[in-house]
């Protein structure tokens, strides 16, 4: 009986293992106000994605297709919209958007890409795209 239950226990500690990836994705979100939302996909390990939002009616889309990816959004404000899209590895991309009405979207298709960007104001919107391979960019609005 003692033999056949540490055998159980064993077998059942070897697929936990086999299971849980040793590297596995986070996500983390914080949403204060009203009618937030957030989504997106992550396939891949090591995959980071960040979102902080404070207001009404912000929405965050963050989707990863690789390994090492990091996306972060910050939002402060109402009706603010970001999405991001990484393909690749170790990508990362940030945008911070204070004030109302602002859009961005910023995508990434290769590896070692740096997207990062600032909104203020009312209004403003952003769309980058990167491909290939260690590509930078940076933008800084200040909108009406």
């Amino acid at each position: 009986m003692t033999r056949k239950l540490l055998t159980a226990t064993a077998t059942a500690l070897v697929l936990g293992f086999i299971a849980a990836p040793a590297m596995a994705n986070d996500v983390q979100i914080q949403q204060f106000g009203f009618g937030n939302t957030a989504g997106g996909g992550q396939v891949g390990t090591n995959n980071l994605i960040g979102v902080f939002q404070n207001g009404a009616f912000n929405a965050v889309m963050s989707d990863q297709f690789g390994n090492g990816n990091v996306a972060a959004t910050g939002q402060e404000g109402f009706n603010n919209s970001s999405q991001t899209s990484q393909f690749g590895n170790f990508n990362s991309a940030g945008v911070g958007q204070f004030g109302d009405n602002h859009t961005s979207v910023l995508t990434q298709d290769g590896n070692g890409n740096i997207a990062a960007g600032v909104q203020v104001g009312n209004g403003c919107s952003a769309n980058i795209s990167q491909n290939g391979s260690g590509n930078v960019a940076a933008f800084v609005q200040v909108c009406p």
